[in-house]
């Protein structure tokens, strides 16, 4: 069985099928509504499906805090002093056995609806994946949903005590939180004693604006005040988290995006991870990470198939697009996880990063083409994309809570009017502009390739700076070159991040072609993959290879030892 290149498309549910036309700044969720589970129908599947994505990470759809009141339904509501935002931080957990309510049509019937959703999502191709948010909750958490027998969080830690191996807590003992924001008067106040520690490590009663105030610290064992660990006997943390990641895995998720795994103990993964797949061997485990030191732990001991490569990746193609990095030191980002490139998720937009065509990135979609193409095809490893950026979403609402920041809020009830005309109510016949038509056809055509290429899916890497840094037609700092080999096919990639239309004649060294088994000096059969031109082509370590790059474009020639007879789709991609 082939090799899959998993394709993750991002989409938050409360924003993805919102149809509100004019949302109001800072709205309630009766001002501006919420997207709901079921309006995400086989048809949306089908174009996500279509647009060469292999997996769909349904983001916030557990129980998170909010100011809506469900009472009626027995949940208890949240005081919105410790709410940021009207819908929420997704990652303020207030039930981890619960469905969202904002997200179901019938409040009653929420978690048959997200059981309807997998299914049909199953039926589409695709795989779903949700968040597992291990390192913190909600300032009230309180499970509505858990079954009989299981015992809350902090339902019998020893509040008089910092830190205890027995606690699921950390507390301020003997002093009221007291955060740098409102906490209301009277009968409205949020009144918290003994505090609690906040989420980002924030051990004080008195955390600032920028902390994680609405989210506490859960306690896996570590003591901060000696740094010391006492993970034996088992904490009951471990033994809690353990029962929430199995009862999620029984209602036939295929993978969880872990939050911040970083910020837990490696031990709790290391001892959790295997069990989970003891009775779900598919399950596939995402980690966000941001230390590229743990990347390999994590990978070897912690059980995580696949990690954000945020603080590698990432961060060099924005340096690259918005600090006038050099295009050079991509170089580096392959040498840092060599041997376990195939474990690295990248991505441009996500929900805690700011969109791609946003003023506060590179301001215009068109730009992307580079940067997508290298962190799609420079490794083996998924790729990931965010709702809207096919369509160049450029992140312009100032929504509420979340301000004109370039991103797209996670706390507030809002209407992407990109996606919104895009979906069109769910018939995906919205009218788009030419300009989107022509940038959702070449995500197309990239993400398509992604699993179409044994070559990108699963074959080698072979850099080609290294020959060409004195070569007058390639300019180091803005342009980009390397090979990808599998079998009978030979991929030549080459992108441009600068202004100018560049014509570079490659050196392909004989390194190349005895490190990859390569014959030399044959004429075979090429395409080039973005456009779909034909011709023959050339590849020798005695002359030049010759590529023409548009300006902040891509070209992908393809050589193969066989006939090249691609199977065209809509975008004249080859499809496998």
């Amino acid at each position: 069985m082939a090799k899959v290149k998993p394709i993750i498309y991002q989409l938050l549910p409360r924003l993805f099928t919102n149809y509100c036309e004019t949302p109001t700044v800072n709205g309630t969720l009766a001002q501006n509504g919420s997207g709901k589970l079921n309006a995400i129908n086989e048809t949306i599947l089908g174009q996500i499906a279509d647009l060469g994505a292999t997996h769909v990470w349904f983001t916030g759809v557990i129980e998170h805090s909010h100011d809506a009141d469900y009472t009626a339904f027995g949940i208890t509501r949240d005081n919105p002093h410790v709410i940021k935002g009207h819908a929420g931080s997704p990652y303020a957990i207030t039930d981890y056995y619960d469905i969202d309510p904002d997200l179901a049509e019938d409040v009653p019937s929420r978690m048959a609806e997200f059981e309807a959703l997998i299914e049909r999502t199953h039926r589409a191709g695709l795989k779903a994946i949700i968040d597992f948010v291990p390192n913190h909750v909600a300032r009230q958490y309180h499970s509505d949903a858990k079954a009989p027998g299981i015992e809350d969080l902090g339902a019998t830690d020893n509040h008089e005590m910092f830190f205890s191996p027995s606690n699921n807590f950390y507390y301020i003992t003997r002093q009221l939180f007291a955060p740098h924001v409102d906490m209301g008067s009277a009968n409205d106040a949020y009144v918290e004693f003994p505090a609690k520690a906040s989420g980002n490590d924030c051990f004080t009663a008195f955390p600032g604006v920028n902390d994680w105030y609405d989210t506490v610290k859960l306690n896996y064992g570590w003591d901060p005040g000696d740094n010391s660990r006492h993970f034996d006997p088992i904490p009951d943390t471990w033994l809690k988290m353990l029962h929430i990641l199995r009862f999620w895995a029984s209602k036939g998720i295929d993978g969880f995006r872990c939050d911040m795994v970083h910020m837990v103990p490696l031990e709790f993964w290391e001892w959790a991870v295997p069990q989970v797949r003891q009775h779900f061997p598919d399950v596939i485990f995402i980690a966000e990470i941001y230390d590229v030191a743990l990347y390999r732990p994590f990978i070897e001991r912690g059980g995580f198939d696949f990690l954000y490569d945020k603080v590698n990746l990432y961060d060099t193609l924005r340096a690259i697009e918005t600090q006038n990095h050099s295009a050079a030191t991509l170089t580096n980002c392959w040498q840092t996880v060599e041997g376990i490139g195939g474990n690295m998720l990248n991505f441009l937009e996500n929900h805690d990063e700011q969109r791609f065509a946003s003023p506060f990135y590179a301001g215009d979609a068109t730009r992307v083409i580079p940067s997508m193409v290298v962190a799609t095809t420079m490794g083996t490893g998924p790729m990931m994309i965010y709702f809207g950026q096919e369509l160049g979403e450029p992140g312009a609402d100032a929504e509420g809570y979340s301000g004109l920041d370039g991103r797209t809020t996670i706390f507030d009830y809002w209407s992407v009017a990109t996606v919104r005309r895009w979906l069109n109510h769910g018939d995906c016949k919205g009218a788009l502009t030419p300009a989107q038509k022509k940038l959702r056809a070449f995500y197309h055509r990239i993400l398509n390739i992604a699993n179409a290429e044994a070559a990108v899916r699963e074959g080698s890497f072979f850099d080609l700076m290294y020959v060409n840094y004195t070569n007058p037609t390639l300019n180091p700092h803005r342009h980009y070159a390397y090979m990808r080999h599998h079998g009978d096919d030979i991929l030549v990639i080459a992108v441009n991040f600068g202004d100018t239309d560049d014509n570079i004649g490659l050196n392909i060294p004989l390194h190349a072609f005895t490190t990859l088994d390569l014959p030399q000096g044959n004429d075979p059969e090429a395409v080039e993959l973005l456009t779909g031109t034909k011709a023959r082509r050339r590849l020798t370590a005695d002359a030049p290879f010759d590529i023409p790059v548009p300006a902040h474009g891509a070209a992908i020639w393809k050589l193969s030892r066989k006939r090249i007879s691609p199977v065209r789709g809509k975008s004249g991609v080859k499809k496998k």
